[in-house]
């Protein structure tokens, strides 16, 4: 617990980052919770904090939101697989990074949080799973907001080692629970699954792993995390098939699925970000989304675990908190 000035969580309005306040609330931190104007806000609820308003693109609002904190928890981020211009996402995710942490040190800030994410990692290129030490290119990284992530790890590891930035580096794998409330893609995906609305899919793998476990990740690299280091948070690496088998065990409603190869779905991509440029609003399957599917996203926590103490409970009990979470949302039908 804190001796003197609160935390400051950004990004806690959204999935990853209200869970992230619950967990720092429950070990004694007192709250500052920097929100966008306007933001949806139903995740804060009953939580006891002091909401600043702020955005990453403003860097005079973090000057005043991080005044007087002793940490801060960055989360906050641009999270898009698909955008018609890649600018605004880089300007928020990279710039506002570097600017969130040069005013956490000039405001003597005693250590910072850094939340990227697994998608700033390398990867083996099979079913081995990869770890902070597996080589990265950006060149190899899909995507405008993989690469947004890695740019921004980047720059939090070079303020470390250039301007003595206190800062601690955690990746989490792909998230999920309850208060997903935009969702996220594989939020999306589980819900879709559960309500019946996924005949076919494209099997790939991913590390699962539940919000909660992620918020306390967080909070245990705040506690103990090596200044400049990277922690990869996550659970269990299952192929899309085992996470589908999974869905239907919770919902006790087995469903008949159509395992399709990438290509077949090549041209409803390029329909769909056609139509999503004209009309607005993001396209259920992108390019970007069937590149990242032939790529195996399998990971280790082995160092959170031996260095932070951390520990994650089974996919299973992600999988079923955010269906419950869905239902009781009224985002899928009711069992």
């Amino acid at each position: 617990m804190p001796a003197t000035g609160p935390t400051l969580v950004t990004g806690a309005t959204g999935f990853v980052g209200s869970a992230v306040a619950r967990a720092l609330a429950a070990r004694g931190h007192a709250l500052r919770l920097l929100a966008r104007p306007g933001n949806d806000r139903s995740n804060l609820a009953g939580l006891t904090a002091e909401i600043v308003e702020g955005d990453l693109t403003q860097p005079e609002s973090l000057a005043r939101a991080v005044q007087g904190c002793r940490y801060v928890v960055h989360v906050a981020a641009d999270y898009r697989i698909w955008v018609p211009d890649p600018e605004p996402m880089l300007a928020a995710n990279v710039e506002g990074t570097r600017a969130l942490l040069r005013a956490a040190k000039a405001t003597g800030v005693e250590r910072v949080v850094h939340c990227s994410s697994v998608a700033a990692l390398g990867l083996t290129g099979n079913r081995t799973p990869a770890d902070e030490t597996t080589p990265v290119s950006e060149e190899a990284i899909v995507g405008i907001y993989k690469k947004s992530k890695y740019r921004a790890e980047q720059a939090v590891l070079e303020l470390v080692r250039t301007e003595g930035v206190p800062a601690v580096i955690v990746n989490p794998t792909a998230p999920v629970g309850p208060r997903d409330i935009k969702p996220t893609p594989t939020g999306r995906m589980i819900a879709d699954a559960a309500a019946g609305r996924m005949p076919a899919y494209v099997d790939t793998g991913l590390n699962i792993v539940h919000v909660d476990d992620v918020a306390e990740g967080h909070v245990l690299a705040l506690e103990r995390g090596r200044i400049g280091e990277r922690y990869i948070l996550g659970s269990e690496n299952l192929t899309m098939a085992h996470i589908l088998a999974l869905v239907d065990d919770v919902t006790e409603a087995p469903q008949r699925r159509r395992r399709l190869p990438v290509h077949a779905l090549w041209p409803v991509a390029i329909g769909a970000e056609l139509w999503a440029r004209r009309r607005g609003g993001e396209p259920l399957v992108t390019r970007d989304h069937l590149r990242m599917a032939q790529k195996i996203m399998f990971f280790s926590s082995a160092k959170a675990q031996a260095e932070l103490g951390y520990r994650a409970r089974p996919a299973r009990h992600a999988i079923a908190d955010a269906i419950a979470w869905f239902r009781a949302n009224n985002r899928i039908p009711r069992a």
